[in-house]
């Protein structure tokens, strides 16, 4: 794919400036937490000397945050993406960034940055970014309706779907592409094309000669893959030959929901497109280091909670103070989930007598009045505290902090739907939008949709938004059995 002449020079303006403006917000939550507790006045706190190391600290935390930037897709084309995109991927990556400076902080022992510090440098870096980006686009989206930084687009195929697209480009006149034309051969709804009143300006045959004497940037193919797949090949290696970027829809295999990417074989003359459920690289990598960070913290502050959970077990009821059960995990790998034992310990063996009093609609089993649950056992499920454990599958890497609740064998045997089962593709979680959403109150199916949803929507900021609002879900108790 060849980037537009225009690109590289305002990527290093965006990439200059989010290092300036992030440097400039961390200068001025400074002065700002310095001077508001201290009440050092601002001339005699500029006159200080700062340590060398603090300025070695301070370039490896910038990196760190250009990193974040870069991850969040900040620095890549945004002609086709809307101003609500570009803002909420700002937000992702200043929330993300100020995370980061809070770890840093922290593994260095800057006593500087307190909680506090945190909240003034998020707002100020969110603020400062948000109005520079929305302002630069604003600028260059003028510079666009104005005729100038455009880029020529060539439509190939006459069918609804490509004249439903060029409708769609040719209304966001800011976005600065012009659609030059539309090339097929005769067919019997070409007259139908006709009234659109776009224009023909070649067929399959003249398409090369066409290349040759016009400006095109790109070229979008709407083509059915299974009648032209000989004139996609040769679409494809015209445009090739000629550096021109080709784009098609990923409604072409009917996927919209997955993502895709492109692997190079070993031997380099080959590529795989490869469509997937999950994301893959550093957004991913990332979610991993979180769960890791996270549920390490967590055990360490959690674990007085930890420690009088499982005595007070031992001294209510008889049997371990871990309940062990096989559950389905990623693409249907069994493995074992750890809780703190809320019910009698031969709980399992008890199920089959219980099955006629099932509540829950499909292959789960919920009752509200589980005879099986011990004495403190309603507790630890009300307060969730009976969930602690899983943060060792977390780190194990059979769970992950958000995601799917992983359901027991017995449970998936009842599945009857392929489209449930997708919630399979990513790691179970121990909490999802179902635990902030009412948990046992919410249908089985409704619960399906959720996970989909899940899928469907996911992001880093989705797993952040969901992990602060389990905390309010869990304190009420909300749809907890």
């Amino acid at each position: 794919m060849i980037a537009c002449r225009h690109r590289i020079p305002i990527t290093g303006l965006l990439k200059l400036s989010d290092s300036v403006f992030m440097a400039l917000s961390f200068a001025l939550t400074t002065v700002f937490i310095v001077h508001a507790q201290s009440r050092i006045p601002l001339d005699e706190f500029l006159s200080m000397r700062a340590k060398v190391s603090n300025f070695a600290i301070f370039g490896l935390t910038l990196l760190l945050c250009h990193f974040i930037f870069s991850v969040c897709s900040l620095y890549k084309s945004r002609r086709l993406s809307n101003k609500s995109d570009e803002a909420a991927d700002l937000l992702k990556a200043t929330t993300l960034s100020t995370l980061c400076v809070g770890a840093v902080g922290s593994l260095f022992t800057v006593k500087m940055v307190t909680l506090s510090f945190l909240l003034v440098f998020w707002v100020i870096s969110a603020a400062v970014l948000c109005s520079f980006r929305l302002l630069l686009r604003s600028a260059v989206e003028h510079i666009r309706t104005r005729g100038r930084n455009l880029r020529y687009m060539l439509i190939i195929g006459t069918n609804s779907r490509a004249v439903a697209f060029a409708h769609r480009i040719e209304t966001k006149a800011e976005s600065g592409y012009r659609v030059l034309g539309f090339v097929d051969d005769e067919w019997h709804d070409l007259q139908k094309f006709r009234s659109t009143g776009f224009q023909l300006v070649s067929d399959h045959a003249g398409m090369a000669e066409y290349l040759r004497r016009n400006v095109v940037d790109e070229v979008v193919v709407y083509l059915p893959l299974s009648s032209f797949y000989d004139r996609w090949l040769e679409i494809a290696r015209l445009c090739s030959h000629h550096g021109i970027i080709v784009r098609f829809s990923s409604a072409l295999f009917d996927l919209k929901t997955l993502r895709w990417r492109a692997e190079e074989l070993d031997d380099g003359d080959q590529y795989i497109a490869t469509y997937s459920q999950s994301g893959e690289g550093w957004p991913i990598i990332l979610k991993r280091a979180m769960d890791i960070t996270i549920s390490c913290v967590l055990l360490l502050l959690l674990s007085p909670i930890l420690l009088v959970t499982a005595v007070a077990i031992k001294l209510t009821s008889s049997g371990p103070v871990l309940f062990r059960q096989e559950r389905v995990g990623l693409n249907k790998r069994h493995f074992w989930i750890y809780k703190f034992r809320s019910m009698v310990s031969n709980a399992e063996e008890l199920l089959a007598t219980l099955e006629a009093k099932n509540e829950a609609a499909g292959p789960v089993f919920k009752i509200k009045s589980d005879p099986r649950i011990t004495c403190i056992g309603k507790f630890l499920r009300r307060s969730s505290i009976d969930e602690l454990p899983q943060l060792f599958n977390v780190l194990k890497g059979d769970m992950s902090l958000v995601g799917p609740r992983p359901l027991p064998i017995r449970d998936y045997s009842g599945f009857k739907e392929d489209w449930q089962r997708r919630r399979f593709s990513v790691r179970p979680g121990i909490t999802c939008l179902w635990q902030v959403n009412g948990r046992s109150q919410i249908s089985f199916d409704e619960w399906m949709l959720l996970d989909i949803q899940y899928l469907d929507q996911w992001s880093l900021w989705l797993d952040l938004k969901i992990l602060l609002q389990t905390v309010p879900a869990v304190m009420h108790g909300t749809g907890a059995t």
